[in-house]
């Protein structure tokens, strides 16, 4: 069976990150969606959140498994037992910090294996930090992140908000 890991923090999960993840399905028997719960990131979403939005985000896709990791990625990977990583690059900055990534997994698991798969041209300038951003001023976010997404990001800001504005 070909594995392949789809890792990432996705805080929140983005059209991008689903574009990526149905490309990666298309060329595997099973894509695991990594999503990473390193204590030393501060994501905005709680790791259940994030796993909910993956799901609510890619359902219907029959060859793809959501679950959390923390730790080596390369552990992950041996654990697994996948043929590859799959990475998603918007530009030249990602290339370089994905491939010094690769090349440092590598140097620990000489099996590792890195696919880096560039994002479609009309998602290349969306990150999760800009629809934080974006959503943090009450901008229109639903180009950005799957319906179900949008509803939870409005939901968490909106709870946000309403403490910010309670008194002490």
């Amino acid at each position: 069976m070909r594995i392949l890991i789809y890792p990432g923090t996705f805080d929140p999960f983005t059209n991008g990150h689903v574009d990526i993840a149905r490309r990666a399905a298309r060329l595997c028997d099973l894509l695991v969606v990594a999503i990473l719960t390193n204590s030393s990131k501060q994501p905005y979403f709680s790791t259940a959140d994030r796993i909910r939005m993956a799901r609510l985000s890619l359902a219907g896709l029959d060859n793809i498994q959501i679950e959390s990791f923390d730790g080596l990625l390369v552990d992950f990977f041996r654990q697994k037992k996948a043929c590859a990583v799959v990475r998603g690059i918007r530009s030249e900055s990602d290339f370089r910090f994905e491939a010094e990534i690769a090349a440092a997994n590598k140097l620990m698991l000489p099996e590792y294996e890195t696919c880096l798969l560039p994002c479609r041209m009309d998602l290349a300038f969306t990150s999760a930090s800009i629809v934080r951003e974006v959503a943090s001023y009450g901008g229109d976010i639903s180009g950005m992140v799957p319906s179900p997404v949008v509803e939870m990001i409005l939901h968490k800001m909106g709870k946000k908000r309403l403490a910010a504005l309670q008194p002490d």
